[in-house]
């Protein structure tokens, strides 16, 4: 058997006339697909020789590192992407935890460059530079395997609601998910992509791979470019007269509320603007297509989206031109995040009852489904996988409340978070997207609401009492307590997720 993943980028990549576009120091360069399959075929040489099944990748999105993944699908070896260290942190701990990880899921090989490389290298001889094997030389077609492979991709999930686990992907249930992706999008050969993504998320390895098989032209940015000046990627929209791009509900809402900065860009190219990965605040991104309307850009483009990394990425997308769709709730609008992907079914549990708002849990079941966690049974994709979530259908979409187990009940009342922190960060002072509501004391007799936040202002009293009224206007519920802390303490996931069950210990503990 063939692996299916592979077959459709030895067909399309090596006859493409459009390029991968890297920012490189600045500056957008071009490189054309055949030379990333050309750079590719070395990575899956060297793989293929040394009977490697499993590649650890770490760095920034180069040629040679884009190169690695494809190769390594070429090969039919699994490839896992990790995050390299965050500010502040160790580098040495950092190098020892990273390839510690990796030997965790059965990766001996690791390829990287630049200062990660040398981090990693001083701590494994297995560390090699992805320059000398992903170069573009070639004077041969190498022979490549022809059978299918069992894992594709090793994606760790984020882990924001309890121990990160790692999701194996099989080559078909990726190929599906983005044939899915590109299907519902309606991709065709003069779509351009742009993504400032991180690879080693499952959202912005989708994205990338989409436009591999696609074989369109993808602008591919570092996030840390995007970190630095998050307002750069509506000039890089602008520059490369994207029609695609994806981006969690953050990026939207810090633009649309802070978009007096904005100009001189034109966004009338782009037809899907992807929101995903997180909660979806209804209001601001409807300020963000309010406000970008006046450089061009269609509210018919934006598209709340469901998935997650045991499905490799998407599960529910909207139709293109739809825009943002809402319904009413009593403590506000959730965002109608759209319909299954081909391939893909989604339920709500427990019971049949599928009518229009009824809540349970959302449960999946599909092609795009991943074979099991490492070290776990093997899941059928003919088996309801129960994810967790809660949700409901309305509109002809999925609706997503929350994370069953971090539901908060007070005074009889049970309460999502999202809609806490909704609230919260309308205060003058609190940092958008970074509140934390969580329930403290469940199971006593009075367990209670507290609310922590980054907080900037001279006010902090003032601020404390505005969001606890705010709060309880909004939700019925006083919080107990509301506890202010310095921007970028509160704890994250590599991909940037809030972690609320490390926010709800650590107030435990105390």
């Amino acid at each position: 058997m063939v692996n299916p993943l592979a077959a459709v980028l030895r067909e399309r990549l090596p006859v493409s006339g459009n390029h991968l576009v890297l920012l490189e120091d600045g500056i957008w360069v071009r490189h054309p697909w055949p030379e990333i399959y050309a750079r590719a075929e070395n990575v899956a040489e060297w793989a293929s020789d040394g009977g490697i099944t499993a590649i650890g990748l770490v760095g920034e999105p180069t040629a040679e590192f884009v190169a690695a993944v494809i190769g390594a699908q070429l090969a039919g070896a699994a490839v896992s992407i990790l995050p390299g260290p965050i500010r502040g942190a160790d580098p040495a701990e950092w190098a020892h935890g990273t390839l510690a990880r990796f030997a965790g899921i059965g990766i001996r090989r690791v390829l990287s460059h630049g200062s990660y490389l040398e981090r990693l290298a001083a701590e494994s001889p297995a560390v090699a530079e992805l320059a000398t094997i992903a170069h573009p030389r070639r004077s041969s077609t190498v022979a490549l395997p022809d059978v299918d492979a069992p894992v594709a991709v090793l994606q760790g999930t984020a882990g924001s609601t309890g121990t990160p686990r790692t999701v194996a992907m099989s080559p078909a249930a990726v190929l599906a998910n983005l044939n899915g992706l590109n299907e519902r999008i309606g991709v065709g050969p003069d779509d351009v992509g742009c993504s400032w993504l991180p690879l080693y998320h499952d959202m912005g390895l989708s994205f990338l791979l989409s436009g591999a098989v696609a074989a369109i032209d993808v602008w591919q940015a570092p996030t840390s470019a995007f970190q630095a000046s998050p307002f750069r990627w509506l000039n890089w929209l602008s520059d490369s007269g994207a029609t695609i791009t994806a981006g969690p509900n953050m990026a939207y809402g810090m633009i649309g509320k802070y978009s007096r900065r904005v100009t001189g860009v034109d966004l009338s190219a782009l037809r899907f603007a992807l929101n995903g990965g997180e909660p979806v605040d209804c209001e601001l991104t409807e300020r963000f297509a309010t406000e970008m309307a006046r450089f061009g850009f269609d509210a018919g483009a934006l598209s709340p989206s469901y998935g997650l990394a045991e499905s490799n990425c998407a599960v529910t997308v909207p139709v293109p031109g739809m825009g943002l769709r809402a319904v009413e709730t009593e403590t506000g609008r959730r965002a109608v995040l759209g319909e299954p992907i081909t391939g893909m079914e989604v339920r709500i549990e427990p019971g049949d009852d599928d009518t229009d708002g009824a809540i349970g849990e959302i449960a999946l079941r599909g092609t795009s489904m991943m074979t099991g966690y490492l070290g776990d049974e093997p899941h059928s994709d003919q088996s309801w996988f129960r994810t967790g979530d809660l949700g409901y259908f309305a509109d002809g979409g999925l609706v997503v409340c929350g994370r069953a187990k971090e539901i908060i009940t007070v005074a009889g009342r049970n309460i999502f978070p999202t809609e806490v922190e909704q609230l919260a960060a309308q205060v003058p002072g609190v940092r958008e997207g970074a509140v934390v509501a969580v329930g403290i004391g469940e199971g006593s007799v009075r367990p209670a609401l507290v609310v922590t936040a980054e907080f900037r202002g001279p006010d902090e009293a003032g601020a404390r009492t505005r969001l606890m009224q705010h709060v309880a206007s909004g939700c019925g519920v006083m919080p107990a307590d509301v506890i202010f802390v310095r921007p970028g303490t509160l704890p994250r996931t590599s991909s940037g997720k809030l972690r609320r069950l490390e926010v709800r210990r650590n107030l435990e503990s105390r």
